[in-house]
C-alpha cells in the first residue's frame, strides 16, 4: 500500500486518510466506495461494477430480459450490465459500444467508439447481427458543471439512443435509458409515448440516494409508428 493511502476503521466503517495529492472530494468518493455494500457485493459475485445491480433490480421489476433474443448495451464500459444480460439470457445476441476500452466479455460484441459518430449505429446493428428486443443505455454525457448545458447533453444522448432503438427494435421491444434530475422532460416523454405503449420512470435501490440519476423504461415498441 503506497504512502498516504492507509485506511482506518471507525464504527465498523472504513475511513480513508486524505492524501496530499488527493482532493477532499476524491477522498470522499473513495470512502463511499469502500463502504458501499453494492461495491462489496459486486466484488464478491464477480460483477465488474455495482451498476450491475441497477439492471438486476430493473429487470426484476419490469421483466426486461424475459424472452429477449437481441440486446444492445449503449455505454457498455466497464461491462456490468452486459454481464447480467449474459447471465440471465445466455443464448441472446449482445452488442455494446463505449468510447472507453472494455475488457472482452464472452458472447458479447464490443465496439470501442463514440456512439454519436455517424457510422456507429450501423456498426452496432452489424455487430448485433439482427433486430433487437431491448436497447439499454447507461450513457452519461461529460458534465461541465453548468446545469442547463449538462441537461441538454444528457437529453441529446437519450434522444440519439431512442432514434437508434426505433430503427433496430422488434415490435414489442423496450428501451431503457439513464436520465438525470428526476426524469425525462415532457417533449421526450411525448416522443417515447408515441413509439411505446408504456413509459415509466424508475430509481432502482442500487442507484445511490444522493444521485440525480433515474431511468426511463419504455416498453411495448409499436413498430416505428
Amino acid at each position: 500500500m503506497s504512502r498516504g493511502q492507509g485506511r482506518g476503521r471507525s464504527g465498523g466503517k472504513q475511513r480513508v486518510k486524505t492524501a496530499r495529492r488527493r482532493s477532499a472530494s476524491s477522498t470522499a468518493w473513495l470512502q463511499r466506495q469502500l463502504n458501499d455494500p453494492y461495491v462489496k457485493k459486486a466484488k464478491a459475485e464477480g460483477y465488474r461494477s455495482r451498476a450491475a445491480y441497477k439492471l438486476i433490480e430493473l429487470d426484476d421489476r419490469f421483466k426486461l430480459l424475459k424472452g429477449a433474443e437481441g440486446v444492445v448495451d449503449l455505454g457498455i464500459a466497464p461491462g456490468g450490465w452486459a454481464q447480467v444480460v449474459r447471465q440471465r439470457i445466455p443464448k441472446a445476441r449482445v452488442a455494446g459500444i463505449d468510447l472507453l476500452e472494455t475488457d472482452p466479455i464472452d458472447g458479447v460484441e464490443i465496439l470501442q467508439m463514440d456512439f454519436m459518430d455517424e457510422d456507429a449505429p450501423e456498426r452496432l446493428m452489424e455487430a448485433l447481427g439482427g433486430p433487437a428486443d431491448l436497447v439499454l443505455s447507461d450513457m452519461a454525457a461529460n458534465t461541465v458543471g453548468h446545469k442547463s448545458t449538462d441537461h441538454l447533453r444528457t437529453m441529446g444522448l437519450i434522444e440519439a439512443g431512442l432514434a437508434f432503438a426505433v430503427d433496430v427494435l422488434r415490435p414489442g421491444g423496450a428501451y431503457v435509458a439513464k436520465v438525470l434530475a428526476g426524469g425525462a422532460d415532457n417533449n421526450l416523454i411525448a416522443e417515447l409515448k408515441r413509439h411505446f405503449k408504456t413509459v415509466k420512470h424508475a430509481k432502482p435501490p442500487a442507484s445511490r440516494k444522493g444521485s440525480s440519476e433515474w431511468y426511463v423504461v419504455a416498453q411495448g415498441f409499436k413498430g416505428g409508428a
